[in-house]
């Protein structure tokens, strides 16, 4: 038998069915929202990427915003910190994951030699009785901090590329799954301690799988919480390696768990969920994150919404096309518009550092939408208003409607 006949999906019903993937087909709660609609979500995203910077909100707490409008961000947090249903590792990046992923990880930390970071790997072969003596301090002491085990440095000032042995060593640890993240500090550094006294008994007795069947699991995540995916779409979401990706992804389809299409100006082979909703007309409305699984792959975001998007965070700010912090603004089906944002806790205001429409949208209709978004999030981030800067060729309209 030949290769199965792959349907055609034009490229708009293609972008409303990620959009329903993705949770944002479903209206927003009308009341307070709660844990089940935070479990609903995470367990549909599966991946929460985690990132330090700050400016606005730590990253992880701005997907179910975008999804479910304003909630009590303690709520996420005792998902992970309190009912352990949720566990912090390397996924796309470093990312709060649901619990029952875990044993379809247990690959990951048993190849760390050849996924980790060369300065874990290094330390480990080369100070093996340095690692195992933090270890031991973890087991004996218990949860313990990077800063814990901090080495005078005073010509070498730390930051997050910069790590001291203590630091490399709990995260050679960390990789290879024998210590995970009990919490996080006010400061967001991560608190350290044995799996087996964190994880519930439940999943750490479960079998773990054979790296094939793993993968193949990851894949399926990956398809469900995508919709509709290239090959490079799915492999991406958990940072899986081309040969199992593409193994699990022909294994599948075979089943019939991936249903073979043609998306109009796609370019590539696409790979649709045989369960994908596939809804008439999305009507949202959301800030999205940078670090946001929609937008986190930028040629996916290219292809479906023909929106070109950087993270110019490590741009020299005189070099930066749309600012430091920009968040897509999506208005129903479209990304229409980007807003580079900053939450002056000190004055307690929400600051449009600049704002940008996209060509050919309505901009009145775009602004006053916009400017209830950001009013929301003030809100929601306790900040008393929102104030307009001048930059970018959607500020002015966004001023006078905000001021």
């Amino acid at each position: 038998m030949g290769a199965p006949v792959a349907d055609r999906l034009p490229a708009a019903l293609a972008r409303r069915i990620a959009l329903a993937a993705q949770g944002f087909a479903d209206p927003r709660p009308a009341g307070a929202v709660d844990g089940r609609q935070l479990r609903r979500m995470t367990s549909r995203l599966a991946v929460l990427q985690i990132d330090s910077v700050n400016v606005l909100s730590r990253a992880h707490y701005l997907p179910a915003f975008s999804r479910l409008g304003p909630y009590p961000r303690e709520t996420l947090d005792d998902l992970a910190d309190r009912h352990r249903e949720l566990f912090e590792y390397w996924a796309h990046e470093a990312s709060l994951l649901p619990v029952r992923l875990h044993p379809h990880l247990r690959w990951r930390m048993a190849a760390a030699e050849e996924h980790a970071w060369s300065s874990m790997v290094r330390i480990r072969r080369e100070r093996p009785g340095f690692v195992t003596e933090v270890l031991e301090r973890v087991r004996e002491t218990g949860p313990l901090k990077a800063s814990d085990l901090a080495e005078p440095r005073p010509d070498r000032p730390g930051s997050m590329w910069n790590w001291h042995a203590g630091k490399v060593a709990l995260e050679w640890l960390f990789y290879t799954g024998v210590v995970t993240t009990r919490g996080r500090t006010a400061g967001f550094e991560r608190v350290y301690d044995l799996t087996e006294r964190v994880l519930p008994a439940a999943v750490l007795q479960a079998p773990t799988p054979e790296p094939a069947d793993a993968v193949r699991e990851l894949v399926r995540t990956a398809s469900r919480a995508l919709g509709v995916a290239t090959e490079r779409d799915l492999r991406d979401y958990f940072r899986l390696r081309p040969p199992a990706a593409r193994a699990a992804i022909a294994e599948l389809a075979d089943a019939g768990e991936l249903v073979p299409v043609q998306v109009t100006g796609w370019g590539a082979p696409a790979w649709l969920h045989p369960e994908a909703r596939r809804p008439r007309w999305v009507r949202a409305r959301a800030l999205v994150s940078p670090f946001d699984s929609l937008v986190w792959e930028r040629p996916r975001v290219e292809r479906i919404f023909g929106f070109r998007y950087r993270l110019e965070i490590y741009t020299p700010a005189a070099q930066r096309v749309h600012g430091y912090y920009v968040l897509p603004f999506l208005l129903d089906d479209r990304l229409v518009a980007r807003v580079d944002l900053k939450a002056d806790r000190h004055a307690g205001v929400l600051r449009i550092q600049s704002a940008f429409a996209e060509e050919g949208v309505d901009r009145a209709q775009v602004t006053a939408a916009l400017a209830e978004e950001l009013a929301l999030m003030a809100g929601w981030m306790q900040l008393g208003a929102v104030v307009a800067g001048e930059r970018g060729d959607l500020a002015a309209e966004l001023a006078a409607v905000v001021g």
